[in-house]
This record gives C-alpha cells, sequence and structure tokens, in this order.
C-alpha cells in the first residue's frame, strides 16, 4: 500500500493535520492505537486563536453543543482581576466532542482512518500498521509526548523544565461567569471553564504529586463555595503536564506536532489551539516541498504561550510575588487586557511598552 501522508497519532493535533493534508490535495492514512470515543483530562478550552484554526480547517464547533466565554479572570483570595478577548471568543466543549468532530471532519473529507491500530515501524518512506508495510511520502508523528515516531526516527533533543500533574472532573452546575476562571493558590491552581448550560470542567494543575481535587475546599474555599451541592457528573481523570522544548520537530521527510513536538504547561490554556495552529503549518510546508519551514512556523506559534506560561509558573511557586502581581493587575486593569492580548496573539511583548512595564512595577510596589 502507498498513501501521500501518514499520520501517526488521532488526538486533536493529529486529526487536524489529516484533515489540512487532505484539503491540500494529499491521500492521507491516520492511525490511533485507541478506538473513538477519545477522551483526556485537559482544560477543554478553546482560546480565540484557536477557533480561528479550526475554522481555517473548515470545521465548527456548534453553539448549541458548546458554552462561549468572553475572556479570562484570575482570582486568589479577596483578589480578583478580569479581562475580555480583545477579539473574538473562546468556547468551552467536552474534549469528547471535539474529537467527534474532528473525526466526523476527516472522514467527510476521505481521510482513511485506522483505528485500534498498532504501529511498529516508522522509517524514511514507510510506516508499518498491524504487520503492513505502508509507503509514503510524508510521516507525521502526532503521537503524544512519548512519541514512538521522535523515538524512531531520533527527532531532536528534548529539554524539559518543568513536569506538573492535572486532574480534571465536570459539575453539573450553570455557569456562574462568561469567564474562563483560574483560582490560585499555594498548591497549584484551578481552571473552571463553562462547557454546557448545565455543566462546568474544574481543572487542577499542581507540582505536588499528593494532591488531588479533593483538596479543593481547604486550598481553594471561594471555588468550593461555588460548587456547594453539585452533583459530579464526571469521573475524576489525570494526566501529566509538561513544559518541554525540542531543538528540532522535523528530520527529512517526518516531522511532529501536538505534545509530540513538545509543549507547554496547561496553565496557558493553550495546547490545543497550538496544535491546530501547527497542522496548518506543517501541510504548508508540505505543500512547498520542504519542511523546514515548519522549524520556523513551529517556533514561532509557541513564542507567546512559553513566554506566558514562564511567567505564570514564576508567579505559582513565589506566593509574595504572586500576591502582588494579583494586586497590581487588580489596581491596573488595563495592563491585564494587554497581557491577555499578548497571550492570544493579537499583540507582540514589545506592544507591552516600556511605559505599561513601569506602570505594573509601580502598581506592585504599592500593593
Amino acid at each position: 500500500m502507498h498513501t501521500d501522508v501518514v499520520v501517526v497519532g488521532a488526538g486533536p493535533a493529529g486529526l487536524a493535520t489529516a484533515i489540512a493534508a487532505r484539503a491540500a490535495g494529499f491521500e492521507v492514512l491516520l492511525a490511533d492505537h485507541a478506538v473513538p470515543p477519545i477522551d483526556k483530562a485537559c482544560g477543554e478550552g478553546i482560546m480565540p486563536d484557536g477557533l480561528t484554526a479550526l475554522a481555517a480547517l473548515g470545521v465548527t464547533v456548534p453553539a448549541e453543543k458548546a458554552f462561549p466565554f468572553r475572556g479570562i479572570r484570575f482570582l486568589e483570595g479577596e483578589t480578583s482581576v478580569d479581562s475580555s478577548f480583545p477579539q473574538g471568543i473562546g468556547f468551552g466543549v467536552r474534549r469528547t466532542l471535539l474529537h467527534e468532530l474532528l473525526t466526523d471532519k476527516a472522514a467527510e473529507g476521505g481521510v482513511q482512518m485506522r483505528w485500534g491500530a498498532r504501529v511498529t515501524d516508522v522509517g524514511g518512506d514507510h510506516v508499518t500498521i498491524d504487520g503492513e508495510r505502508v509507503g509514503c511520502r510524508w510521516i507525521v508523528g502526532a503521537d503524544g509526548q512519548a512519541s514512538m515516531v521522535r523515538r524512531k526516527i531520533g527527532i531532536g533533543r528534548e529539554r524539559t523544565e518543568m513536569r506538573r500533574y492535572g486532574f480534571r472532573q465536570h459539575f453539573a452546575i450553570a455557569p456562574w461567569t462568561d469567564c474562563v476562571e483560574v483560582y490560585w493558590s499555594d498548591c497549584g491552581q484551578v481552571y473552571v471553564t463553562p462547557v454546557a448550560e448545565n455543566e462546568v470542567c474544574v481543572a487542577l494543575i499542581t507540582a505536588d504529586s499528593h494532591v488531588r481535587l479533593g483538596e479543593i475546599p481547604v486550598a481553594f474555599p471561594m471555588l468550593a463555595q461555588r460548587l456547594a451541592g453539585a452533583r459530579e457528573s464526571s469521573r475524576p481523570q489525570g494526566a501529566i503536564t509538561a513544559t518541554r522544548q525540542l531543538d528540532s520537530v522535523y528530520a527529512g521527510n517526518v516531522a511532529l506536532v501536538g505534545e509530540a513536538s513538545g509543549s507547554v504547561d496547561a496553565i496557558t490554556g493553550e495546547g490545543m489551539s497550538l496544535g491546530f495552529q501547527q497542522a496548518v503549518a506543517v501541510v504548508d510546508a508540505m505543500r512547498s516541498g520542504s519542511l523546514q519551514p515548519y522549524q520556523d512556523a513551529h517556533r514561532a506559534i509557541g513564542r507567546n504561550p512559553r513566554r506566558m506560561a514562564m511567567l505564570m509558573m514564576t508567579m505559582g511557586n513565589r506566593p509574595g510575588l504572586r500576591h502582588r502581581v494579583l494586586r497590581a493587575l487588580a489596581s491596573r486593569p488595563e495592563l491585564f487586557a494587554q497581557m491577555l492580548s499578548v497571550h492570544v496573539g493579537e499583540s507582540r511583548v514589545r506592544d507591552f511598552g516600556l511605559e505599561r512595564a513601569l506602570a505594573l512595577g509601580w502598581s506592585m510596589l504599592k500593593a
């Protein structure tokens, strides 16, 4: 058997890559060892830039199956600051629903899909799937942090800067806000994303391997009050979240996308958005005949989220600094709005400007 593109891994990034490649005219084979519906612990929020990337793939999330949110809110104790996105809105959507939408779009476009398939070998011009050698022109590894494709081909040296633990659960309660809320404490952060008119997704991220969602009443009392009496609508699910960077995301005709190509901590909320943008970029490179442009595009796509992750992790690890920053931002919400604009790619870091940086520093001194 022979095809143009083989994508190994059918999570959101792999499906998005298959959809983009098929739309570009390539014959595509997608293989994954799992069988739908495929779920994974995540915050289930898609930022405006992620929705834009999905739209470029021809994928639309039905409004009636998601919940819109206008921006982000940070909270700790009595301190609270929020801002709307500079353009557009985000969507809270169940991971299983998003996977179903992407799978349907891939099938509609003519992507060949092999579920429950075992990929045992990856070479420069072939992939072995369930014992069958499939020749191909391009190979994309979208098979997660422990990427087999990356190991087999020997792509890039990895630097892991931080490894943390994430836990997710849903609660049957009407959302009380039109923002994704991020609650801060010394033991980590909790994201609350509205995903339906009667359901929210609660995701805990912590560096302490002993902390679980059951710690919320003690570490996050304000959130515990919000959730009081709410029925648990899903079982807790866990995952590892890491800040990882590779010095290369391709070798020859083999490329990596999604978490296989590196990752930023889940605190940024940008995991899926990054994967969608990488999918478009890697297919653009395929059309040019070389994956070198993808290396440059991948670095540019991840630059702002990586910087934001470093900033937020520093805040998380230094309580005194965090308290002062949050109080300063609460007193100057326009600065928080500018930071959010940088985070979602509407502004550059340099656009933040010396004047705003000095204003934030002065506010911190007074906080």
